[in-house]
């Protein structure tokens, strides 16, 4: 009886994640993803905006809606994703046309981070302060 095949060699998965990406792809995603929750809410603000035109009653009964705790959270997220978008956007332009950008990358990537943890540390207490009637 002939001997049965060598088992092929186990596959050596990537440290960190599923994909090789590592840092640099999850900034890619969240990148992707900042970008299209912003455009949503431009496209709401232009459309709730766009009602003044048509019945400034309707359109003070949409702002009314958003006077609540729930929306006050969602202020915090836009703002946290505008301002991640904002610093990583000055990232991926330095790494596009800055000669050592490719080389630094992960680290620009890290002050990206620190940079959002630091503006939003600032932004965040006062805001939550005005959603949840702590003024």
């Amino acid at each position: 009886m002939p001997a049965a095949p060598p088992a092929p060699a186990a596959r050596k998965v990537p440290a960190g994640t599923l994909y090789r990406g590592r840092e640099g792809m999850w900034s890619w995603v969240a990148h992707r993803v900042t970008g299209v929750a912003i455009f949503f809410f431009l496209l709401v603000h232009v459309l709730d905006t766009s009602l003044v035109r048509i019945s400034p009653e309707a359109y003070n009964d949409v702002i009314a809606t958003y006077k609540n705790p729930i929306m006050g959270i969602g202020e915090a997220g836009l703002v946290a994703a505008i301002v991640f978008h904002a610093f990583n956007g000055i990232r991926i332009i330095l790494v596009d046309f800055w000669s050592k950008g490719p080389k630094y990358q992960r680290v620009m990537l890290w002050v990206v981070m620190g940079l959002f943890v630091v503006t939003m540390a600032g932004f965040l207490p006062r805001h939550l302060m005005h959603v949840f009637g702590g003024e």
